[in-house]
């Protein structure tokens, strides 16, 4: 098979290369100076086709491969000048020309630049979309995948730069803010025209040019004119088998733009594992609001206290149902205001199954590893809802409200046999519910002098409970618990309720036109009540309750942060300084057992940016930051707590807080001349005064409580990555990278009753990755991808390989053929585990042009792999866990799909 990959590749790329040359100028203006920037394309005059196309470089050259013994109409435009057009006639020689070109109106402006597959305007990169397409193309995600510069990842999240977007538009109108897999996953493919790449992209236009916004990055969608002010999509439904049940699905999109509003409603009903929004994707979900105290210097997040129901990889899960309904709006009552918002439901039943053999500490067991069977049935029911207002009615004025709620039903039923703690049943439920609302004021007086305003306000309850029911009482519960049961059957419930504010307000003063200072005046109000109850299950099923206090929380927590920052931006040349600093006061109570604990401090924060711009698309730019990190009321509350069955944990009312340094360098390069694309980045992080795990490690069992590890034993991370990828003759991609990962961590390991130690782990993750791909339209396309991983920890080696290959192919004009393929071998050191397993999923489609309908066969995991494998490391007690995942089987679907 890898000779016939060999072939099929070689076979491609000589196709592609051959009778061709190089045709190649300078476009100059009336001095003969070189124009950087101008567009310059060739128009086969035998086919109509635009053959090549080229973006000048800084001196105005351009490159262009194009037939031998070809009659061509050569193309050029640039702002301010008037259009180029000339008949040239190429040889089987290369050659060289020159364009000069006049300045006045551009007449054929608009022409011209519709048909550039891409163009530079400001800080916008606009993709023809047409022009990357080659008929296999059926969802946004697969047209992103094949422009240069931009990146699809396995999660649906796109990233251009090295960085991810955090906006997807659909003709300037949110699409589900706050989320892009679910504009990845459903804008139809042929309903695009234009995809703009916003770089330094600020909502709010009163605040451009004063704030450092190169890390924000957004895509406008822009729709062909037949779908604008027509409603527009698509019903899918199919059929098929699988094992043991029949298996289907229903998937209805349905879409509307005008300019005064805009509609989208999608649906997904289906048993295939084919997840529109994933339990991981729900709880990262923010709606897109602002993270408006990113320059406060202090860290206060609110912690999860859900019990890890659905944290599992369940987008392969050994069986999944979903039910997924998601609708969006937009509308503007009049020119100056806008309503916008959305809702989605989520419903999923899935069933996880996991063969595990995990690495027992050291002197915690007789035993060296544990063999473990888990499997879990769960279910969820999920919803989100956000509403916006954002009223602009004049350039000096920005008001907007936001909000978001969110709510579920999760339950987990969980069977565990183990070889360390024999059989375990548990039962999870929870109905946690957040609102999170924001109100934003900018407001611009004159040339001089901005206004923001800017708040923002969490309410949050959580209700988790838990229930354990063991063969072997893990845990000494105290005096109360019986211990002379058949098995130990034992719950918690807790109720956790949050209400956090954060108000800010910004000054900016412009010194020059090139220089500003900012005056920040903020505070962040926190408070938190946790409550929680152990109760143990009899024999004869009456209830123990467990009264002692250390059994149960009654905890409230009080944070305070109050802060006064200033910030100096200066542009000198074609460099940006930003240093600044924050000055604090921080006091925070909590109040439980009987008593209370107070603290107050101040703090001095300082922070620095500073960007190299070295040419328009080339900028190195370096960031440091000292910050604060605070715990919230969970590590605070000295109750007992369970973690999982084999994990007990208690809080520390005397924590302080942590003090992080952060410096980051990147490097960005975006050529528009030979599409070469490079982008690299390395941090260090320093962490002192750290919040650690102090653990008691018995057999699979530990108790942790939480300390602050002293100042000698800092914890550190250094991460890099880079990325070049570049674009060939319009038909190739091909890419290369690396990220590498180094950190040290350090915690407590209890030994005895009168001895413990600092436990220091070290790890260092490499991943290095090549890609190759090709845009035929007429001809089979082939991408190929090799991942190869490293994962080095205190105790072990793991070595991963992931070659990877994808073919397309458009043929009779009707018929659409695609098909990945995917080999993972993963295996350590000392060869005690190498295991390898594979994936294969294929389909073809049938549509005939201009025909409403679509046919389609499809089958995924048609090797019928069992299982997926993977290995992970535990810092606390320095041990490894090597996994099998029980995946879906195989399944054949035929599909119909109807175009509205």
């Amino acid at each position: 098979m890898n000779n016939n990959l060999i072939i099929a590749f070689l076979l491609i790329t000589s196709i592609g290369f051959s009778q061709n040359i190089r045709f190649e100028g300078i476009v100059k203006d009336s001095t003969g100076l070189g124009l950087e920037m101008a567009n310059v394309m060739a128009i086969n005059n035998d086919t109509k086709a635009m053959d090549a196309y080229a973006i000048t470089n800084e001196n105005g050259k351009f490159i262009l491969n194009l037939k031998t013994n070809t009659s061509y109409k050569i193309k050029a435009s640039y702002i301010g000048f008037q259009s180029f057009e000339k008949n040239v006639s190429t040889t089987s020689s290369n050659m060289t020309y020159d364009i000069s070109m006049a300045q006045g109106v551009q007449l054929n402006d608009v022409e011209v630049v519709y048909e550039m597959p891409v163009s530079i305007s400001g800080d916008t990169i606009i993709y023809n979309s047409d022009s990357f397409t080659n008929g296999t193309e059926r969802k946004l995600e697969d047209v992103l995948k094949k422009l240069p510069g931009v990146e699809v990842n396995k999660d649906g999240e796109i990233q251009v730069e090295g960085k991810t977007v955090q906006k997807v538009m659909v003709e300037g109108k949110d699409f589900f803010d706050g989320d892009t897999k679910i504009a990845t996953k459903n804008i139809p493919a042929d309903a695009l025209d234009k995809i703009q790449v916003l770089r330094n992209y600020n909502e709010v236009s009163n605040l451009k040019g004063l704030e450092n916004n190169d890390e924000n990055i957004a895509i406008n969608i822009k729709l062909k004119e037949g779908k604008k002010n027509f409603w527009f999509g698509d019903f899918t439904a199919g059929i098929g088998v699988g094992h043991k049940e029949d298996r289907y699905i229903v998937n209805p999109k349905l879409f509307y733009y005008s300019p005064k509003y805009s509609i989208n409603v999608i649906g997904n009903i289906n048993n295939i594992g084919e997840l529109p929004l994933t339990m991981r994707d729900y709880f990262k979900f923010t709606g897109g609001f602002r993270s408006m105290m990113r320059k406060g210097g202090s860290s206060f997040n609110v912690s999860s206290n859900d019990l890890g129901i659905l944290g599992l990889r369940n987008n392969q899960a050994a069986n999944i149902d979903t039910k997924f309904g998601a609708a969006n709006f937009s509308y503007n009552p009049s020119k100056s205001w806008t309503l916008s918002g959305f809702g989605i439901f989520l419903g999923n039943k899935t069933d996880v199954q996991t063969n595990s053999v995990n690495d027992l500490p050291e002197g915690a067991s007789a035993n060296s590893v544990e063999e473990k069977e888990d499997i879990s049935r769960q279910k969820s029911d999920l919803g989100i809802f956000k509403l916006s207002s954002s009223y602009i009615p004049s350039a000096k004025t920005h008001f907007d409200y936001d909000a978001i709620v969110k709510f579920s039903n999760q339950k987990e039923n969980q069977s565990v046999t183990s070889t360390e703690l024999g059989d375990i049943y548990t039962n999870k439920k929870q109905k946690p519910f957040s609102i999170n609302q924001n109100l934003n004021y900018y407001y611009t007086l004159d040339d001089k002098n901005v206004f923001a305003f800017e708040t923002q306000h969490l309410y949050q309850q959580e209700d988790p409970f838990y229930n354990a029911n063991l063969q072997n009482l893990a845990f000494n519960l105290g005096s109360e618990y019986n211990t002379m049961q058949v098995r130990d059957d034992v719950s918690q419930k807790r109720f956790v309720k949050t209400n956090k504010t954060d108000i800010k307000f910004d000054y900016y003063y412009m010194l020059t036109p090139k220089s500003n200072i900012n005056v920040t005046v903020g505070n962040t109000y926190s408070y938190q009540n946790f409550d929680s109850h152990i109760f143990q299950v009899l024999d004869n099923q009456a209830v123990n309750d467990l009264n002692s206090e250390e059994s149960n929380n009654d905890v409230s927590y009080a944070f305070n942060d109050v802060f006064l920052g200033l910030h100096y931006k200066f542009i000198t040349g074609k460099f940006t300084f930003n240093p600044g600093f924050s000055v604090h006061n921080y006091n925070t109570k909590d109040i439980q057992l009987g008593g209370q604990n107070k603290q107050s401090f101040n703090r001095f924060l300082p922070d620095f940016y500073a960007q190299y711009q070295i040419k328009k698309s080339e900028n190195l730019t370096y960031n440091f930051s000292l910050s604060n990190n605070f715990t919230d009321i969970v590590k605070l509350a000295e109750g007992l707590v369970f973690s999982n069955y084999n994990n007990l944990f208690s809080g520390n009312r005397l924590l302080e807080n942590s003090l992080s340094q952060v410096h980051s360098l990147r490097y960005f390069k975006y050529n528009m001349f030979n599409f070469e694309n490079i982008f690299a980045n390395i941090s260090y992080t320093r962490q002192v005064d750290a919040i650690k795990n102090k653990a008691l490690l018995t057999s699979a069992n530990q108790v942790t409580s939480s300390v602050n590890i002293d100042s000698n034993f800092a914890d550190e991370t250094f991460s890099g990555s880079a990325n070049y990828g570049r674009s060939f003759a319009k038909y190739y991609k091909a890419s290369a990278g690396f990220n590498l990962n180094w950190s040290k961590f350090n915690n407590i390991r209890v030994l005895s009753s009168t001895e413990e130690k600092v436990q220091t782990t070290e790890s260092f993750s490499q991943n290095y990755n090549v890609r190759f791909s090709t845009n035929y339209k007429k001809i089979p396309n082939i991408s190929l991808q090799y991942t190869y991983g490293i994962n080095d920890n205190s105790s072990s080696v793991f070595y991963t390989d992931n070659p990877s290959v994808e073919l397309e192919y458009y043929f009779l004009n009707a018929f659409s053929f695609v098909s990945e393929y995917s080999f993972y071998h993963n295996r350590n050191r000392a060869k005690t585990i190498d295991t390898e397993y594979d994936f294969l999923s294929s389909s073809l489609t049938y549509q005939k042009k201009d025909s409403k309908v679509e046919w389609k066969l499809s089958g995924t995991n048609l090797l019928n792999t069992k299982a997926l494998n993977s290995n992970s490391f535990n810092q606390l007690g320095g041990t490894n866990s090597f996994s099998s995942y029980i995946v879906q089987p195989r399944y054949i679907i035929l599909s119909m799909k109807y175009n509205l």
